[in-house]
């Protein structure tokens, strides 16, 4: 009896979910142009190193200005990832990677905050050189240690717990985060290329120096020397497969040199090409290198090759197709499981909107390659979906994170009237330094993580982790899950508020 009503439940909710994805979107919910400023805004207020002039979240100040000074390497700059005060790689090189395609994908479509995009673009790659070219066969991975960070609530400009300098090297490998810098560099090469050819110049070699250290020495940083400060914050659980065929995959796009896909088409079958993969986050590159690949077949395809001389990315072109289609009601291997009853994108419990955001992503920018080739997504069944259905699919994430849910929030900080106002970070719950002058100390601190009052500044444009499998939020700043924002939640936004800014009929 109780299996029974069970599954009568979920046959009901899965038909819910499938109507309310199904349902015309009106022509323009929202101010997608200011939702985009402020997701770029966003990043001024994780910027770590010396400010420059005019950073618009005019509470932040300078910090971490002698990081990387005890090893004589000069790592200041980069981005902290969300609410703490260390800098770690991976996920730094993963933002930069889509900041950097959101720029080289829609910039036509950022109208004037393309100079804002493409400079939060070079605030994580000019870090990034410095991390993989300061010291032969080295790179440097992160800056701070964690678990010190964590048993402190301080602002970055306060912080006094150990700025101890991580790295990979030949003997101590990292083939995950070396790798993701390598795509890094070289997405941000291809975003630079027309508007600074010297420094996208400078991008790509530095992004064939980490490819070439992460592939001749192999190895993943979270299960060396380095699994006690990586672990469990940033931990490669997905291995380093997935990073070395994305990496290939972007300095081909970078460079045009044919060696790249001469190895994607070598080794793609060992490092993962036929596996279906239904999420894309700073881990698990597998969707979004397919997604890019499929990119190069559907090119060769408009321009009316025949005898299409890389017929092996066809593969890749099918596996973006199953991902597409796994999101697609109506479709023969359609998973509503993947949804809250609300119609939001739903992965995991921590954090999920990080997957809902690089899902948006990956529809839209799929959707443009498909429908620039004149083709769909065959899902099987005698089903093809349009690229408009998947931009209109891409379009109700948008919506419901900028306000259109259950919740009437927009989970975008300073976005509508309703929208969390106590964020787990520390720069934005804390006092800013210009109206409290005096240091506020390591635990200290504590009192304004565990305050229920409205944070002391707000940290415009950040995405927090969003709500619950049930559509439900509890705005507290002691639920890292729901309330923390991130650099990787917010950099794949970017490139879909762009086109969706770009493209909108007001």
């Amino acid at each position: 009896m109780v299996r029974s009503k069970s599954a009568s439940l979920s046959c009901a909710l899965a038909a819910a979910v499938h109507l309310l994805l199904l349902a015309p979107t009106p022509a323009s919910a929202f101010n997608y142009a200011d939702a985009l400023a402020k997701s770029i805004i966003f990043f001024e207020g994780q910027r770590s190193g010396k400010l420059p002039p005019g950073n618009r979240m005019s509470w932040r100040g300078d910090s971490g200005l002698h990081d990387g000074a005890q090893h004589n390497v000069d790592l200041t700059g980069g981005y902290y990832d969300a609410g703490d005060n260390v800098k770690f790689g991976l996920p730094m090189a993963f933002t930069t990677t889509m900041l950097a395609w959101s720029v080289a994908d829609f910039g036509k479509f950022m109208g004037g905050e393309l100079p804002h995009a493409r400079a939060a673009v070079r605030w994580g790659a000019d870090y990034l050189l410095k991390a993989a070219t300061s010291t032969p066969d080295t790179l440097y991975v992160q800056v701070g240690d964690p678990n010190q960070d964590h048993r402190c609530w301080e602002r970055p400009e306060d912080m006094d717990t150990p700025r101890s300098v991580y790295a990979v090297t030949k003997d101590n490998p990292g083939s995950d985060v070396a790798a993701e810098t390598a795509a890094a560099l070289a997405a941000s090469a291809v975003a630079f290329r027309r508007a600074d050819p010297a420094y996208s110049s400078r991008l790509v070699h530095a992004a064939m120096r980490a490819f070439e250290l992460a592939d001749r020495h192999r190895g993943s940083y979270s299960e060396g020397p380095l699994s006690s400060a990586v672990c469990p914050f940033y931990c490669s659980y997905s291995g380093y497969d997935d990073e070395l065929l994305w990496a290939a995959a972007w300095l081909h796009r970078a460079s045009n040199n044919a060696s790249y896909m001469s190895y994607v088409r070598a080794n793609g079958a060992q490092l993962g090409a036929g596996d279906d993969d239904f999420s894309f986050s700073w881990d698990d590159k597998r969707a979004g290198t397919k997604v890019l690949l499929a990119r190069a077949f559907l090119r060769r395809s408009r321009r009316g090759h025949s005898n299409n001389p890389l017929p092996e990315l066809q593969l890749y072109k099918a596996h973006s197709d199953s991902y597409v289609c796994s999101l697609v009601p109506g479709t023969a291997s359609f998973q509503a499981s993947q949804y809250t009853p609300g119609g939001l994108i739903y992965k995991e419990g921590g954090s999920n909107m990080q997957y809902v955001t690089t899902a948006t992503f990956l529809l839209v920018a799929y959707a443009r390659y498909l429908r620039s080739a004149g083709a769909g997504a065959v899902c099987g069944g005698g089903r093809e979906v349009a690229a408009a259905e998947l931009v209109a699919l891409a379009r109700r994430q948008v919506d419901y994170v900028l306000g259109k849910n259950p919740a009437g929030t927009s989970y975008m900080v300073g976005f509508g009237a309703r929208y969390p106002r106590r964020l787990h970070h520390r720069g934005a719950s804390m006092p800013a330094v210009r109206a409290h002058p005096g240091r506020i100390g390591c635990d200290e601190g504590f009192r304004y993580l565990h305050s229920g009052e409205p944070d002391a500044n707000v940290l415009v444009g950040a995405v927090v982790g969003g709500p619950d499998a049930r559509d439900g939020f509890v705005d507290d700043r002691d639920g890292y899950g729901q309330t923390e924002p991130a650099t990787y939640i917010n950099a794949p936004l970017v490139g879909a508020l762009a086109y969706f800014a770009g493209t909108a009929k007001y």
